[in-house]
């Protein structure tokens, strides 16, 4: 680890549900954690193309698609896959059940921007996801 950069404590691994993303903000700049199954994965909550909130995309392996146009983008490079664009990626580690990500030491004394969090397409609504239920069988009419 270089000196500039420490580990900062983010949130407990219970708080992201498997295949699912949610997003933190830390010294001012929102990032968004996605947990793999396997691994949690972290990069900026911003899509390139945008403003996108990463967050709230679906997955798919090693890929959230972008819930305004449809983005992907790689979680691992931080690379869009249709685009040279990037997000900035952060390294993951889990101590003790609680994530943490690697920030730069200068990003802590950075005061947040209205415009770094400003969407620059819609506002976002939240939209609750209706839990999984078992598809029955349509009943048969006699």
């Amino acid at each position: 680890m270089k000196e500039e950069e420490m580990w900062v404590r983010a949130t407990a691994c219970e708080n992201i549900p498997v295949r699912e993303g949610r997003m933190i903000e830390v010294c001012g700049r929102q990032i968004a954690i996605f947990n793999l199954g396997d691994k949690f994965l972290a990069v900026d909550n911003r899509c390139p193309h945008q403003g996108g909130p990463l967050s709230e995309g679906i997955i798919s392996g090693t890929t959230v698609v972008c819930p305004l146009h449809a983005w992907k983008i790689d979680l691992q490079s931080g690379c869009a896959l249709s685009s040279t664009a990037c997000v900035a990626t952060f390294q993951t580690r889990v101590c003790d059940g609680i994530i943490e990500l690697q920030i730069a030491r200068n990003a802590m004394d950075q005061e947040p921007t209205h415009e770094s969090r400003a969407h620059r397409d819609r506002p976002i609504r939240w939209v609750q996801r209706k839990p999984s239920s078992p598809i029955s069988a349509p009943s048969e009419v006699l």
